[in-house]
């Protein structure tokens, strides 16, 4: 069931979204050739509880760390450790969630690491446009598959493939809530948009076929080619002015 925010309660999702943003802020300043990504989720452990708050993904249907940090061609849920060291030309996203005061922020940011080549850069720009491009249709009275329509549009002109099997999804008290925000698929499809909807519009984009493999860990969640992947995500409300994004600073 879809449940439509207050401005309390968008106001609180803004508090938790402001410390995810925060924390992204700090994990970009740490990311760099020869780190690890448990240096990464320690970073964002601490920086998430001084407020008060928790993890949002730390014990999550058993996850293990506070963030996921999905290098290469991993597309979602990577896990932390000391073993898996950042290399110079490496890509990786990192998916930040705080729980604060009862609500949950949610965001997902791609970086390079060091010197990374033309076209993955390249890839990391189309998946950061064809989020704006959709959350541009994210406004009362158009249908939630507007946005959808959008992104994939974007980042299929570009010659890159939009995963199918994962996909954006409500926010509120719980991480995830109805309704489920697809990255593909025609428009005018879908719930309408109205005001006080929270969603996470997160598109998760391919070089290669949108197809995916998941590892015997359960969570970690590569690309069938082993071609690279990038995501971006945030959490925005609908309001009556147009979307507003709630985890940045």
């Amino acid at each position: 069931m879809i449940s439509l925010k207050s401005k309390r309660e968008i106001q609180l999702l803004r508090d938790a979204g402001k410390i995810v943003a925060e924390t992204h802020a700090l994990i970009k300043e740490a990311i760099r050739p020869g780190i690890s990504t448990l240096e990464l989720d320690e970073i964002a452990y601490r920086n998430i509880t001084k407020y008060d708050a928790i993890p949002s993904f730390l014990n999550y249907n058993g996850f293990p760390k506070s963030i996921c940090t999905s290098k290469n061609d991993i597309i979602v849920h990577g896990i932390p450790s000391e073993e898996d060291i950042l290399l110079e030309g490496d890509i990786i996203s990192v998916d930040i969630g705080a729980y604060y005061k009862g609500y949950h922020g949610d965001s997902a940011k791609t970086h390079g690491v060091g010197t990374i080549s033309d076209e993955d850069s390249r890839l990391i720009a189309v998946t950061r446009e064809s989020f704006y491009e959709g959350i541009r249709h994210a406004v009362i009275g158009n249908r939630l598959s507007d946005i959808s329509h959008h992104v994939q549009k974007v980042a299929e002109e570009a010659g890159y493939s939009v995963v199918r099997e994962f996909v954006g999804h409500g926010v509120g008290t719980k991480l995830h809530e109805d309704p489920s925000v697809p990255n593909y698929g025609p428009p005018n499809r879908g719930p309408r948009l109205a005001e006080g909807l929270v969603i996470a519009v997160e598109p998760m984009i391919n070089q290669g076929t949108y197809h995916v493999r998941i590892e015997d860990d359960g969570w970690t969640v590569r690309t069938q080619d082993s071609k690279k992947s990038a995501h971006y995500e945030h959490t925005i409300a609908i309001t009556e002015h147009g979307p507003e994004l709630l985890t940045l600073l």
